[in-house]
């Protein structure tokens, strides 16, 4: 009997990488790709703890939010307390995703925080003139164009993306406020600027609720026998994202063609990259 009694269960669900960016031969954080292992980390044990750990740069805030909705709806619907736990990294899109913790927890190196929005890109219309490259661009709307990298910046076009930027930026912040309600207690102008710090600094400001890993914080609550499961995320190997490229499935001996696909994901890599860059890493 003793053999079968081996301690409760705690789900773990792990979010790393770049949110949003995913193509066929490079896994990311999605809700499409994610939803199957959620929905199991809600309904693979008795007790009323769900464990998460983000490492992630952040990306796009609309996966993002969807991510954040799925993990608050299940922890609702199952009666379940999250406890997130931020690795080297839970900025901008990332500490969105740990906002759907009840409670956050960081490693002292951990970095936090970039709560704020941002668009970057290049202006090559220099670049091609130099050359003697002609854009032609045909288009119905005078502003199916706005942003277009081989044109010149039009200043409508700029003031454009800020009111979007703001509304994305607004919306981030009513999410920080109703999550970290009673508990933040750094200066708005300061907490809302993008910028980022370590654990203790978040700790400070009241972004994160303590310093802690899973193991020690799990087993404060459930016990020194407590195992910790991960909840495994949807297939992401290289042979299995080649074979869901179109132009591969069902080609035997006849040799198979790369789609078009794989100059989007070199500029995928590149992204994401330089998302990771931005913090040092």
């Amino acid at each position: 009997m003793l053999f079968f009694n081996r301690g409760p269960i705690v789900p773990v669900l792990r979010f790393s990488g770049a949110i949003g960016m995913v193509t066929p031969l490079r896994p990311g954080l999605a809700l499409a790709s994610l939803a199957g292992a959620i929905e199991k980390a809600f309904s693979a044990s008795k007790l009323p703890s769900v464990a998460i750990t983000v490492n992630s740069p952040g990306g796009s805030p609309v996966q993002s939010h969807l991510i954040f909705n799925r993990i608050r709806q299940l922890a609702a619907e199952k009666e379940k307390r999250v406890y997130v736990f931020c690795e080297d990294i839970a900025a901008s899109g990332g500490y969105f995703l740990a906002l759907a913790g009840d409670e956050i927890y960081a490693d002292p190196s951990s970095i936090v925080g970039s709560i704020g929005v941002i668009s970057a890109g290049f202006g090559l219309d220099k670049f091609i003139q130099r050359f003697g490259i002609e854009r032609r661009v045909h288009a119905v709307g005078k502003d199916k164009g706005a942003l277009d990298p081989f044109q010149p910046e039009r200043p409508e076009d700029v003031r454009r993306l800020a009111e979007l930027q703001r509304d994305v930026h607004d919306t981030f912040i009513g999410i920080v406020k109703a999550r970290r309600a009673g508990r933040l207690k750094g200066p708005e102008e300061e907490m809302f600027s993008g910028s980022f710090w370590s654990a203790r600094k978040a700790l400070e400001y009241g972004l994160i609720d303590g310093i802690a890993d899973l193991r020690s914080k799990m087993r404060a609550l459930h016990g020194d026998k407590v195992r910790l499961r991960a909840v495994p995320m949807a297939p992401s190997g290289l042979l299995t994202r080649l074979r869901r490229l179109p132009g591969l499935a069902g080609h035997g001996s006849e040799g198979f063609a790369f789609p078009a696909s794989l100059s989007d994901d070199v500029i995928s890599a590149v992204e994401a990259r330089a998302l990771w860059s931005r913090f040092g890493l």
